[in-house]
């Protein structure tokens, strides 16, 4: 069916595009000529864009799998953070985050 019409778009193709008769009186006749050659060229094309299959789509494989290590304990100091408020010349009372070690 496709090869068919593409046979029969080249062949009204064709006959629109090969030379008639000169006529004396017919103004405006080649830009008619070429306004149906168009959309009969654009008719072709555009439907042999819209019966055209869509491009594949390419995905990336899934990462492979990580294993990660347990946390690893440090003797020392145990730190954590404790808020307070400490006054600043010249702008006032603050809050501040310090970190403190036992």
């Amino acid at each position: 069916m496709k090869h068919t019409m593409f046979a029969l778009a080249a062949a009204a193709l064709l006959a629109a595009a090969a030379p008639g008769a000169a006529q004396a009186r017919c103004y405006g006749c080649g830009v008619a000529a070429g306004v149906i050659g168009g959309a009969a060229a654009g008719a072709i094309i555009g439907s042999a864009i819209a019966n055209s299959a869509p491009a594949p789509v390419y995905v990336a494989p899934p990462p492979p799998p990580v294993y990660y290590e347990g946390p690893a304990y440090v003797e020392g100091p145990v730190c954590h953070t404790v808020k307070r408020r400490i006054y600043v010349d010249g702008i006032g009372w603050r809050w501040s985050r310090e970190e403190v070690c036992d």
